[in-house]
C-alpha cells in the first residue's frame, strides 16, 4: 500500500531540507514542493494565517511512522501537519518505482 503525505513548512529552504533528509533516509521516492500556499488554520484559540510552502510526497504506508518521526525532528513548527491519504490506485509501474526507491521492509 502506498500514501501521499502532505507537510507544511515555513518556507522553501525548510521544505528542501526535510526532502532531502527523507530521501537520503530512503523514506520517500519523490517530494513536490509547491511554494505560495496560503494557510488559514486556528492557532492558540484564534483564528490564525501563513504564507507557507506545501511538501508533497510519495511514499509506502508501512514508512508513514518513521517519516512523521523524521520531519517532526526536522520541522520546526511544534506541530507541524503531517497527513497521509491513501493512494487508493495508481499507474502500476509508478508505484513499482515507490518500492523500489524506498526503504526495505514491510509492505
Amino acid at each position: 500500500m502506498h500514501c501521499v503525505v502532505l507537510v507544511t513548512a515555513k518556507d522553501e529552504e525548510e521544505a528542501g531540507r526535510i526532502a532531502d533528509t527523507l530521501l537520503k533516509a530512503k523514506l520517500i521516492a519523490c517530494a513536490n514542493i509547491i511554494k505560495d500556499v496560503k494557510s488559514l488554520f486556528w492557532w492558540e484559540g484564534k483564528i490564525d494565517n501563513a504564507q507557507e510552502v506545501l511538501l508533497v510526497l510519495k511514499t509506502r504506508r508501512a514508512l508513514f511512522a518513521k517519516v512523521a518521526k523524521t520531519v517532526k525532528i526536522v520541522h520546526s513548527y511544534n506541530v507541524p501537519e503531517i497527513i497521509a491519504l491513501p493512494i487508493i490506485s495508481g499507474y502500476n509501474p509508478y508505484l513499482k518505482w515507490i518500492d523500489a526507491s524506498t526503504k526495505k521492509g514491510k509492505k
